[in-house]
């Protein structure tokens, strides 16, 4: 057992360690028992002796863990006991049931945010707010460039560039990674524009939203060998993977766009060699990470996946206790996507 001065979360060589609970959070190496975030491949490891996530979520992890995992399920902000660690999950506005990560033990609060976003979406229960005495947070676009557009704005810009598309016969391709921005994307697409067909990675995991309850408008799968999609006029959703490869041939004259919050930057556009770049994040921008250590109270702040040490050197300079985290992963690649997960297997 721990000494009393021991953290309740520790980093060993297989992830984020409650030595008191004996148990880990989003580890990234098989272990016996793991609380998840949420299902993205960064944060859940396949092989875990058993998972419990928020009870909106399971469809999602079951689809990415496989049918024989031992999946547990707490609806949000219910706590349960692990080895007497009182744990409850809370709602992180990041994609489909993810969640921040509640931890009280002997008088002490800590909240592992694992990926959020404040920014509305209505495909995942919103970011809320948990108070704490020490807050685990990310910082994947933790430098002060990064502020998000109004999500209805960004719609717009979408819902346009296809319209422009369909009237001039060409096929629009939106890449998205499959869990989280490929679902939300469709959600603010105008089914009246033309039809909506997806890469198959990405109709596993809309079917487990829609398993979840979510609504989203009409797709289907791309069919094999398909020629012109709609006669130019769908919009097709698929993961980054797919850029280059043959598979984005079969639609003719299409025109390319990726859907991220490193198109910020134009430059990351150009690298991509895409036509558009629509900035739509599943993470939260500068302002609303600001706002999630603000909102949480806490005393202390250690900060992982990203720009870690900038962001804790912002925070101390305004006076808080807070310090980089270091962890297996240490932020996605601004080279166009949202996560570093392998989100799009399937070609």
């Amino acid at each position: 057992m721990p000494s009393p001065s021991s953290p309740l979360l520790e980093v060993t060589s297989a992830g984020l360690y409650c030595a008191a609970g004996d148990f880990f959070v989003d580890p990234w190496r098989r272990v016996e028992r793991a609380v998840i975030t949420h299902a993205h491949a960064d944060h859940a490891r396949s092989g875990c002796g058993r998972y419990l996530c928020a009870s909106p979520g399971k469809p999602v992890l079951r689809t990415r863990m496989g049918g024989n995992a031992v999946i547990d399920t707490v609806r949000y902000g219910e706590p349960t006991t692990i080895n007497g660690v009182t744990v409850s999950l809370h709602p992180a506005g990041h994609v489909l049931g993810s969640a921040q990560v509640r931890l009280e033990h002997k008088g002490e609060t800590w909240v592992v945010t694992g990926d959020y976003k404040l920014a509305a979406d209505p495909t995942c229960a919103p970011f809320e707010p948990v108070a704490c005495d020490v807050f685990i947070t990310e910082s994947t676009f933790g430098l002060p460039v990064y502020r998000w557009p109004d999500p209805a704005s960004v719609a717009a810009e979408i819902n346009a560039w296809w319209l422009a598309n369909r009237d001039a016969g060409r096929t629009s391709v939106i890449l998205a990674y499959a869990l989280g921005k490929a679902q939300r994307i469709a959600a603010l697409l105008d089914p009246a524009i033309g039809p909506i067909v997806a890469h198959g990675a990405v109709m596993k995991l809309v079917e487990a939203y829609r398993a979840s309850g979510v609504k989203l408008p009409p797709i289907d799968r791309v069919p094999p060998r398909a020629r012109r999609v709609g006669g130019g006029r769908a919009l097709v959703i698929a993961p980054p993977s797919v850029l280059g490869t043959p598979w984005l041939k079969m639609f003719g004259e299409s025109s390319i766009a990726v859907a991220s919050g490193w198109m910020t930057v134009r430059g990351v556009r150009r690298r991509r060699n895409v036509a558009a770049g629509f900035v739509i994040s599943d993470h939260a921008d500068f302002p609303g990470l600001l706002e999630a250590v603000r909102a949480s109270g806490a005393g202390r702040v250690l900060v992982t996946h990203g720009f870690a040490d900038v962001l804790a050197r912002y925070l101390r300079e305004r006076g808080l206790d807070a310090a980089p985290l270091v962890t297996r992963f240490t932020g996605e690649a601004a080279d166009g996507a949202d996560d570093g997960a392998a989100d799009d297997e399937e070609p």
